[in-house]
């Protein structure tokens, strides 16, 4: 097996399937919509015209919008709550393996960020966290501004005046495609949590050792 495959396997799989995925979608999609134009009397349009087109742009964001807040609040919930039992859980028993950063900045091998200053020790800490919240933000708001755009064609195609980015902010359909998304990372994610509490994965860094009792909090 090849070095490079052997030390970064779990990315390269999951980026291919990733890959994979959106082609497929853009494929699907681009059908689909052909097909709706025809329906009401439209032309065609290209698969390279389909790739910059709101209808595939909302759809790819709404969904990266679901899954970076759930990473983000995952990521950020898990610093602060516990779930006694979960191999998603830190153990509260442990003590704490972020005290005294200053300190641990010394040690071989520790990030150069944690000898930058205060400041960026403190950004440092958080980086994950802050990156996940804002890959969640902007996916949101391209969202938003790809479904206003479908929300603006659909009124003028009916004769109706075309909200405004502003007015479809607060528009039902805008939220229904949000919470529609919202709803299922949250279920999974605690289905996660709690699941791994009782049921093991042999050998995944997400499960507990298979032996190890129901009690036990952490990987």
């Amino acid at each position: 097996m090849p070095r490079i495959f052997k030390d970064n396997g779990l990315t390269i799989v999951l980026m291919l399937l990733f890959l994979a995925s959106i082609v497929g979608h853009w494929l699907t999609g681009w059908r689909v919509e052909n097909e709706e134009l025809t329906r009401h009397g439209g032309s065609a349009i290209s698969l390279g015209q389909y790739a910059v087109h709101p209808h595939f742009i909302s759809s790819v964001f709404e969904n990266w919008e679901s899954e970076f807040l759930q990473m983000s609040a995952y990521v950020v919930l898990t610093a602060m709550l516990i779930q006694r039992g979960s191999a998603e859980s830190r153990d509260p028993e442990a003590p704490p393996r972020d005290a005294d950063l200053e300190a641990q900045a010394r040690k071989p091998g520790a990030p150069a960020a944690l000898r930058a200053g205060a400041l960026i020790r403190w950004l440092y800490a958080r980086s994950l966290g802050i990156t996940l919240i804002l890959l969640f933000v902007g996916s949101f708001m391209l969202h938003w501004r790809s479904s206003a755009e479908i929300a603006a064609g659909e009124a003028a195609s009916h004769g109706e005046l075309a909200p405004t980015a502003m007015e479809f902010l607060w528009d039902p359909q805008f939220w229904l495609e949000s919470f529609q998304n919202w709803q299922s990372e949250f279920l999974s994610t605690a289905m996660l949590v709690v699941l791994s509490i009782f049921l093991r994965q042999r050998e995944s860094p997400e499960s507990k050792p298979v032996a190890a009792p129901h009690s036990h909090t952490g990987d």
